[in-house]
């Protein structure tokens, strides 16, 4: 039986993004947009992970989701999925602001930092389970999980694509963050595991502290 909060979310984001095609008004006052949230509009932190640039866009969000969900709905339950799902999305929205601040001009849209944070926590959970890129290459988890963040570095220092590579980070930071919160004892059980997908934060940090980025 499909899950009724994966749905839920899934049903949301479906409704709002298709209200944001056909009404650019609705879209543009609900977007993330860092001069607007700077001058107090701080519901587009939340409200621009509901939306999306277009179809595909989309779909390619909601079928990432529906495709990692129950490995943590399975382990750690509805509420604790929902949890993860919005605090990564938060923490998305929170990096994005951290690095691009004073860009007053910076706009983007997506379900795509919420939706990596359920990824990143699926990962932490199952770290030996496979992943197929393009559905051809067979990966462990954790390497992809690893090579992603790194590669989310990569597009943040680059600027050389419309993809928000900030929110990803910031999201695969809020799905890490709460699921060790929600399952400390992966600390004890997985130790290498946590360890390992601690190291793009890590360098992602230090490149910020040393100005790198």
């Amino acid at each position: 039986m499909t899950n009724i909060f994966l749905l839920g979310i899934i049903l949301a984001n479906v409704l709002i993004s298709i209200k944001g095609f056909n009404d650019e008004y609705f879209f543009r006052k609900y977007q993330f947009h860092v001069g607007s949230i700077r001058a107090g509009e701080q519901i587009r932190m939340v409200s621009s992970g509901f939306l999306h640039a277009d179809v595909f866009h989309l779909a390619f969000n909601m079928i990432a989701l529906y495709s990692f969900a129950p490995v943590v709905t399975d382990n750690l339950g509805n509420l604790t999925f929902v949890l993860i799902y919005a605090g990564s999305l938060v923490f998305g929205s929170l990096l994005t602001m951290y690095f691009h601040g004073n860009d007053y001009s910076y706009r983007a849209v997506g379900a795509s930092g919420a939706v990596t944070g359920i990824i990143y926590s699926a990962i932490l959970l199952e770290p030996g389970m496979t992943i197929g890129i393009f559905g051809i290459i067979p990966l462990p988890a954790y390497v992809f999980g690893i090579g992603y963040l790194l590669y989310s570095i990569y597009g943040m220092k680059a600027k050389n694509d419309t993809i928000g590579h900030t929110a990803h980070f910031g999201g695969a930071i809020g799905g890490y963050a709460i699921t060790l919160l929600k399952a400390p004892e992966l600390l004890q059980e997985s130790t290498s595991m946590v360890i390992l997908l601690a190291i793009p934060i890590i360098i992602l940090f230090v490149m910020a502290k040393t100005g790198k980025l």
